[in-house]
């Protein structure tokens, strides 16, 4: 018997009936659901509306639910529960009789639902978190194993100077903390309770709002009953940090898969995280790298479908809202998985040193060092950057890099240079040059390696907070 049955004189359209159930994805929030209504009999139990014998004898039944769910193959196939609340009423029902119609006292459908979306959310983010902790690790780690090693930067995906191979994967561990940050402030406003806010305009019963919240481990009951039922602005948000979470996987993917080709050559892919070509016997294609700059787009399509889902919508519950359920399961879980392959990948790359320190020795890397040099000098920058663009030209047309002219040469184009100047132009010095916090200087990236470690420990312990 559908929960909603009474009003109605004929059956459903069968089509339309297994069409519209939810059940098939929404029994993932079976926990969720079992521990809100565990919740629920506690505050019904406090208004008197069950003894505590019928509270004993419910909740040892939602108990008994969970077990038998984890420990009994197809116990879940029901094919005429029409989402996770009616499954959870039929077979408490089952097990206690009359008793088990008691528990949907004073509560609605709708803000189970909801209940059960933050739930499952805050679980969510305690797990992202943790899988980001594992890749922001695994970038500190690797970025202290090669902290002296040195490679080119770009700009516009040319080479601009030389950069500490550290300091490049700390701009990485930086995009992926901001994820952390924006993940763990998601969690913060979906750590509302809406239990007690019946179908609309609040319970009918004198439910203990504050009880059945601290019982779930929630910060504070929702403030408004129509809004409580109609918000999605929680799976949003979670699902927009993940849409950016994606985008940066994506552009960390990208750029490693860059570097694996032998035209750029600074990594060797790890092979557990390749495959080969059927057709072509020498190939190692970076599928993995491959298969997380395409799962960027899913976890975006679903930001779209989630948006489009509620724009429209008037308040406060529509059905509609059943479509935001699986663009959030699936955000969730592709971002868990891209994680974990990216972590495991990031552990057994191999950076290729010596291809990129050469790669660094060419192509006037050290251009600008040569620019501060004059300045320093009291050449006017905007001159001094004149200056050093002419003699770029010159060896160009001579085949040569800017250390290989002679003094007298470079003073073709300013007097102000000086036998000290090819010191300058060594790739340590460009390096050395750049000292300022932030910048790719030795001591200053050893200070940021130390200042990330102290950062991620900070995170670290805040999800412990949570776990």
């Amino acid at each position: 018997m559908k929960m909603w049955s009474g009003r109605f004189r004929q059956p459903l359209d069968p089509h339309f009936e297994e069409w519209q159930r939810s059940f098939p994805f929404d029994q993932k929030l079976l926990r969720y659901e079992l521990a809100a209504s565990r919740a629920h009999a506690q505050a019904l139990k406090a208004a008197g509306i069950v003894t505590p014998a019928e509270f004993g004898l419910i909740v040892a039944a939602l108990n008994e639910i969970g077990k038998t769910s984890e420990q009994q193959t197809g116990y879940l196939n029901d094919p005429e529960a029409e989402d996770v609340h009616h499954f959870v009423e039929k077979k408490l029902v089952a097990l206690v009789g009359e008793t088990g119609k008691k528990l949907h006292s004073g509560r609605s459908r709708n803000e189970q639902i909801a209940t059960d979306l933050r739930l499952f959310v805050r679980d969510s983010v305690d797990d992202l978190r943790a899988l980001l902790g594992n890749l922001l690790e695994a970038l500190l780690d690797r970025a202290a194993e090669v902290k002296t090693v040195v490679m080119p930067a770009y700009t516009h995906l040319q080479r601009a100077e030389p950069v500490l191979t550290s300091h490049w994967l700390l701009a990485y561990f930086e995009m992926f903390f901001r994820d952390g940050e924006r993940l763990l402030d998601c969690r913060e406003r979906a750590n509302e309770c809406p239990l007690g806010s019946g179908a609309v305009t609040g319970a009918t019963l004198p439910l203990d709002r504050e009880l059945v919240s601290r019982a779930l481990g929630f910060t504070r009951p929702t403030a408004n009953s129509m809004d409580a039922t109609s918000d999605r602005d929680f799976a949003l948000e979670l699902v927009n940090t993940l849409a950016v979470l994606g985008v940066h996987l994506s552009r960390w993917a990208e750029e490693f898969i860059l570097f694996a080709t032998q035209e750029y050559a600074f990594i060797t892919l790890p092979e557990a995280y390749s495959t080969g070509s059927s057709a072509m016997p020498q190939k190692q294609n970076p599928d993995a790298l491959e298969l997380i700059r395409g799962k960027s787009a899913r976890i975006i399509g679903n930001q779209v479908s989630l948006l489009t889902a509620i724009k429209g919508l008037p308040l406060a519950y529509n059905k509609d809202m059943q479509e935001t359920q699986e663009p959030l399961f699936e955000a969730a879980a592709t971002a868990g998985h891209c994680l974990k392959v990216a972590a495991g990948f990031m552990r057994q790359v191999k950076f290729n040193q010596q291809r990129m320190k050469t790669a660094c020795e060419s192509g006037f890397m050290n251009a600008m060092a040569a620019a501060t040099y004059l300045a320093r000098r009291g050449v006017p920058f905007r001159q001094a950057h004149e200056v050093v663009a002419r003699a770029v030209q010159k060896c160009v047309l001579q085949d040569c890099e800017l250390e290989q002219l002679s003094l007298d040469e470079l003073r073709e184009f300013s007097p102000a240079f000086e036998a000290d100047v090819y010191k300058q132009l060594t790739v340590e010095n460009v390096l050395a040059c750049h000292d300022v916090p932030g910048g790719t200087a030795a001591h200053r990236v050893e200070q940021a390696l130390k200042t990330a470690r102290e950062k991620l420990a900070t995170m670290q312990e805040a999800h412990g907070t949570h776990a």
